[in-house]
This record gives structure tokens, sequence and C-alpha cells, in this order.
């Protein structure tokens, strides 16, 4: 098992590890396990048999140390595998982070939680329904994790702040970046009453990578994971996968077999999910394993039905799809092809942003439906 950092020396030595090219976090707890500390590690570097250096890029130490310095003046802190404020369940799980930074209240860290993920692409319904139960679940003393992506994400997040804030967010970037954009509201908003959470170091981009190791997180940290509006490809079915991998509760929520938002819920009710309709039948589920995880005291039993819903938000409609899609990013679909486009014809033929158009090019880069050349071009896939 591995320990607490034992100084700030030995702190700065992991970090230096976690941050290194080649180095996950598998091959992070092998490396602590046969040599017992990162300094011990670093140290003794050039000894290691090839195939432990092999592909391996250590991360330069001053650089380690100005994420140290940044982290520290973002009002962030780092949290090390072993380190008592850790959250225990993430610690079980076969390949934990090494190191989180978090920025707001860690407390919410050793309570019950309930992951609800879905849609990017969320119909109006499906928002709703997300913010009622969320805010349900955080006015009876679940935590509420999330990625603050855009749809169910963003409807989860917003439906547990309205309660008494009790939500987490897991973030694919740095501590001080927020992905989508519109979402920077909403995340300073967690970080006040709620906690954001990441893996990735000060500052860094989204990129589509990081997206699946993300959801390991959000399950980690959870006694279930509540599926609402999910395709069948998608990162919501990853994150259930994982869930059942790591031994978490699955639920989802049904729909229409006729809607492509609802294919892979279904699929996953007929795989054995529970079928979800309120936030008592979470309760149903999850009631029962908060009580018996020791230490965490079950949430008292509240009159959840005559709970008030958390109201919609302005000018959405029941029904809508995602503002994206048929926006930004309807236009960027309609400048590309099966031909590579350099990005930046992009931006002057949708007259957008560079960072808009990298928003919505991200997004469809996790839909699988986006190729990148050399030269900063894209093209579509199956176009």
């Amino acid at each position: 098992m591995i320990q607490a950092p034992d100084d700030t020396a030995e702190a700065l030595a992991r970090l230096r590890l976690c941050r290194s090219d080649g180095i996950g976090p598998r091959a992070f707890g092998r490396l602590l396990f046969r040599l017992g500390s990162a300094r011990n590690v670093l140290e003794r570097w050039h000894e290691l048999p090839r195939e432990a250096t092999a592909g391996v890029r250590l991360a330069d130490p001053a650089a380690v140390e100005r994420e140290w310095a940044a982290t520290e003046r973002h009002g962030a802190r780092l949290l090390f595998l072993g380190e008592p404020a850790f959250p225990a369940a993430l610690a079980t799980i076969h390949d934990p982070p090494p190191v989180l930074t978090v920025l707001g209240d860690t407390a919410l860290l050793d309570m019950p939680a309930v992951a609800i993920v879905g849609s990017r692409h969320a119909s109006g319904n499906g928002r709703t329904l997300t913010r009622t139960v969320a805010h349900e679940l955080a006015g009876t003393n679940y935590t509420v994790v999330s990625g603050l992506a855009r749809g169910i994400d963003t409807a989860a997040h917003e439906g547990a702040v309205t309660a008494p804030g009790r939500t987490i967010a897991v973030i694919a970037t740095g501590i001080d970046q927020v992905y989508p954009e519109q979402n920077a509201e909403l995340a300073a908003r967690i970080a006040a009453c709620g906690l954001l959470v990441t893996e990735r170091p000060f500052s860094a981009e989204p990129r589509a990578a990081a997206f699946p190791a993300r959801n390991r997180i959000i399950a980690g940290l959870s006694l279930g994971v509540l599926v609402v509006e999910a395709a069948i490809r998608s990162g919501s079915l990853v994150t259930a996968r994982l869930a059942l991998e790591q031994g978490r509760e699955v639920m989802a929520v049904p729909g229409s077999p006729l809607d492509e938002r609802h294919r892979g819920a279904n699929q996953l009710i007929k795989d054995g999910a529970v079928l979800i309709e309120d936030a008592a039948d979470v309760r149903a589920v999850i009631d029962p394993l908060a009580m018996r995880r020791e230490g965490i005291p079950l949430p008292p039993r509240g009159p959840e039905r005559s709970r008030p819903s958390p109201p919609a938000l302005p000018g959405e409609v029941a029904g809508s799809g995602s503002p994206t899609e048929g926006g930004l990013l309807a236009q960027v679909l309609a400048c590309l092809g099966a031909e590579p486009l350099a990005v930046d014809d992009l931006v002057r033929q949708c007259q957008a942003t560079t960072a808009q158009i990298h928003e919505a090019l991200l997004e469809l880069e996790l839909e699988g439906r986006l190729e990148r050349h050399g030269g900063n071009r894209v093209s579509l896939l199956f176009a």
C-alpha cells in the first residue's frame, strides 16, 4: 500500500514522476513498490532495468516546482495517494491516480456519492429529470459527481448546487481551465460550494485521451453511476463499464428506442442495470450501499417526492437538443469533409475564434467523427 509522502521533497518527487511522459498510474505504483519512495526511484533511475525506463521522459524538475507554486496561488491543493484526505473509495480501484489537484470542499470526498452522466446533446426532458434527481439527492446528504460536460453533466451539477451545493466536478483539464468555456460560471459556483477535481497538470488543455481517464475517477468516487440519455457509442457507457469493473452499481433511465440518445441507456437496462425513474429509485439502490460503507452514515430518509424541483433554465424547451449541435458545430460540420482542411481556414469560414473552433473539434473527436492530420488539418471520418 502506498503511504503518504513524508515531506515536501518526496511530494515533489512523486509529482515529477506523475508528470513524466510514459509513467501512468500503474507504472507509478510498481516503481514505488519496488524502491519504496519516489526519491529513491529518481536517485536510482539509471540503475533500473531497461524495460522499466523504456519510453519514459522524466519531467523537468523546474516545471514541477512551477506547477506546485501555481497550484497554491490558484487556491487549490495537491492530494497524494496515501494521504488521509485522499478519497478512500478511489484508492481501491486498480489504477488510482497517484495525485489529484482539488479546489473547494475536500470534505465531500468522504461523503457517499452518486455519479450522474449522460449525453452532451441531451434533450430538454433529460436535462429537467437530471436536475430534479440531482437536486433531491444533494438535498438528502448525497454528493452528486459528474464531469462538467455539456448536457446531462451540466444539468446534474446545476441541480446539486441549487440544494446544499453537494457536487463534485471531475474535469479533464488543469484545475485552472474550464471545458467547455460556457461552464465557466458553473465551475466557479462548484469551486465555491462543492469541489473541482482533476489528475491533469496545472493549465493542461482538454484532449480526447484525457476523458476516458477522467471517467474512471467519476466512477471510482461513487457508490453507483446513473446513466441518463447515452448513445450506443458514448463516454457515458465507458463510465458505466468502468463502474462495473470497479464493483459499483450501474443504473439507467429508460427512453424511446426511436431516439439515438436513449439506445445506450436502454441497452444497459437490458444487460442488468437498474431501471431508474426518479431520485427515490436511486436511493433504493444506493442507501443500502451507503449503510454498508464503514464510517459513512446512512443519509436520513426525507420526503424526496415533495421536495421542490429546481426550475428549468431560461429559454430551455423540453425535448430540445444541444444548442451547440445546432449552432457553431453545425457550421463546422458543413465545412468539413473527407479532405483535410486547415484549422485556420475553418476559423475564417465559420467566422469564429480559434478557441471556439478547437472546442467544437474536440466535441467531434470525442464522438469519433473527426480525424486529425499533420499541418494542423482535420477531416471528418466516414464523411
